[in-house]
């Protein structure tokens, strides 16, 4: 008995051993994907797109352009630049006073504006098309341009992670629920002799299934919660180590959802898996 007692404890261990290892390599994978995006977005905010004026225009003109471009809804910071402000710019980048030199400032006017990153860069291009016909529509305005090979570049990167880590994901979770689903049979045929007792004295199934049911939601959120441990472990020895700053008051509400939504999908994944393997023995027993 006691000899039965070690085997099935042993079976649970490694249930539970393999509901951790899955959640932690998927906690580590939803980290690295909202860090992606967090990190794809800080650098498309950085992104400046340059708003030329007119040679010519009046200030007052130039100030009311400027009030029209903050007020965009995905506008985050507009820094207005004088063409004497241009001038001062450009001559310490050259070192060098170059408008004593030719004799005349040919520098434009403009407007450097930085989109907000919550808006980025889920719908980017129709952000840049929307404020390019905008801000082109204006009388004053000459020109908008960006960096537009650098701002697409992100965007393949950002939605080309983001693919891989999806589909990474779901084949985890599958490859997940079929360990333990196999896992679990073993404790099943271990218990075959109990389970047709229960069946001769009447008992059906899914009185059978109740207690093995009620132990997967158990086992899942057991591994679900050493799961987060280790992954906060990971993430303190990372910042500290590394210096990467990933422990701030922002990122702590994320990890927070991501550590509860870890525990929920060990609770569904081990339920799903114990589900299946009761009702393939069940039916072939």
């Amino acid at each position: 008995m006691s000899k039965n007692k070690v085997n099935l404890w042993e079976n649970h261990s490694s249930t539970i051993l393999s509901i951790t290892l899955v959640m932690f390599l998927l906690g580590l994978c939803l980290l690295v994907e909202y860090h992606s995006y967090r990190l794809t977005h800080d650098m498309q905010e950085r992104i400046t797109f340059k708003v030329d004026l007119e040679p010519e225009i009046e200030e007052a003109e130039a100030q009311a352009i400027l009030a029209k471009s903050e007020a965009l809804p995905y506008v985050k910071h507009v820094d207005y630049i004088s063409r004497d402000e241009a001038a001062e710019i450009f001559s310490e980048d050259l070192n060098d006073d170059f408008v004593k030199f030719i004799g005349y400032n040919p520098l434009y006017p403009s407007l450097m504006v930085n989109f907000k990153s919550e808006l980025l860069p889920d719908n980017s291009k129709d952000i840049q098309h929307q404020f390019i016909e905008e801000m082109s529509a204006i009388n004053g305005v000459s020109d908008v341009t960006f960096q537009e090979n650098v701002v697409n570049e992100l965007n393949d990167i950002f939605y080309k992670i983001g693919l891989f880590l999806i589909i990474f994901i779901v084949l985890l979770l599958v490859v997940c629920t079929m360990l333990i689903s196999s896992t679990i049979r073993i404790s099943l045929f271990a218990q075959h002799d109990t389970l047709q007792t229960m069946r001769m004295v009447g008992a059906k199934n899914s009185f059978i299934r109740r207690p093995y049911l009620m132990r997967s939601i158990l086992f899942g959120a057991i591994g679900g919660v050493i799961a987060n441990v280790l992954l906060a472990i990971a993430l303190v020895v990372l910042n500290n180590q590394m210096s990467l700053q990933l422990i701030s008051d922002e990122h702590n509400i994320w990890y927070g959802v991501i550590m509860a939504l870890i525990i929920v999908i060990g609770i569904v994944i081990s339920w799903i898996a114990t589900l299946l393997a009761l009702h393939k023995h069940l039916k072939e027993n």
